[in-house]
């Protein structure tokens, strides 16, 4: 029956029957799956290096200015820390969003493209996210893998090379170009990602661009253009993206003092940091966490 079913019409069933309703389930190492029946709220985060296959349904991902949509049978990539606003925007009943992702590491890319002798392609600048159609050389493993789920003994020994073949399937796609950079140690991506891996450590402190420009190894000028290229923003509005999402989680469940939160994140004003967490989250930080506290009240009394 598998054999004659197509691989994106597998996919959705397997992941149909092995997801867990409303929350992401990880079914083998780095491997997760989601499913929801209603369109999801929109959440600020944090995303890293990751590959997403949409199977049914439709995501919408915001980063800075620019709006990703990626539907049924499209896959995502994202190659370094990126904060975000995600949410599920088609989903229902009778076609359940459906989802695969999985976490893409530098380590097994460069082993990869070690092995192959691939990495002496040519790398060229790309932005930090990406979507594309998928193909069925990508589908077929994908589905392979949530076969092996109701095979469990068989799990340990097949998944890592099925594991190896999708990022195969990666290099070789359309979006292979920013793949390959992740795996390089002296690739553009690689060297900006050193810079966002201390922005986020110190987000609390003052940026001095020249120590992130020889961070990364580029000239001062060269950094600013590189960072925006993959960010889609600047050092500075990468760093305020940073400070606000970690207050936001620190007055959900720390503290109440929004004055406190707002000094402990590297704000020196109380007024500018609610000006700027109301523009970036909708409404003042009082109201916004209140607010989130009561959704999460509602969510836990249905369940």
């Amino acid at each position: 029956m598998n054999a004659q079913m197509e691989p994106l019409t597998e996919l959705r069933t397997l992941i149909a029957r092995h997801a867990i309703a409303g929350q992401p389930k990880t079914i083998f190492k780095d491997f997760r799956v989601m499913t929801t029946v209603v369109p999801t709220n929109p959440v600020h985060h944090v995303f890293g290096p990751t590959f997403a296959i949409v199977a049914q349904g439709m995501k919408r991902t915001v980063l800075a200015d620019k709006v990703f949509e990626y539907g049924s049978g499209q896959y995502l990539v994202a190659s370094v820390d990126l904060p975000i606003i995600s949410h599920v925007v088609q989903a229902s009943a009778e076609q359940p969003f459906l989802s695969i992702g999985m976490t893409l590491k530098p380590t097994a890319i460069a082993t990869l493209l070690l092995e192959t002798a691939a990495c002496d392609r040519a790398v060229v600048e790309s932005p930090g996210m990406g979507i594309s159609e998928a193909g069925h050389d990508l589908l077929e493993p994908a589905v392979r893998l949530l076969r092996l789920l109701d095979h469990p003994e068989d799990l340990a020994v097949l998944g890592p090379m099925i594991e190896r073949e999708i990022l195969w399937r990666l290099l070789a796609g359309e979006q292979g170009g920013m793949v390959r950079q992740i795996g390089l140690a002296d690739s553009r991506l690689s060297q900006i990602s050193y810079a966002i891996g201390w922005i986020r450590a110190h987000f609390a402190e003052i940026l001095r661009m020249e120590d992130l420009a020889q961070l990364s190894a580029m000239s001062l000028s060269s950094f600013h253009r590189h960072f925006r290229a993959v960010t889609a923003m600047s050092p500075l509005q990468y760093q305020k993206q940073i400070r606000l999402q970690e207050a936001r989680s620190r007055l959900l469940t720390e503290s109440d003092d929004v004055a406190a939160v707002g000094f402990g994140v590297g704000y020196e004003s109380p007024s500018q940091f609610s000006r700027e967490y109301s523009r970036l989250f909708g409404s003042p930080p009082g109201r916004d966490i209140a607010r989130l506290r009561n959704v999460s009240m509602l969510e836990r009394s249905v369940v």
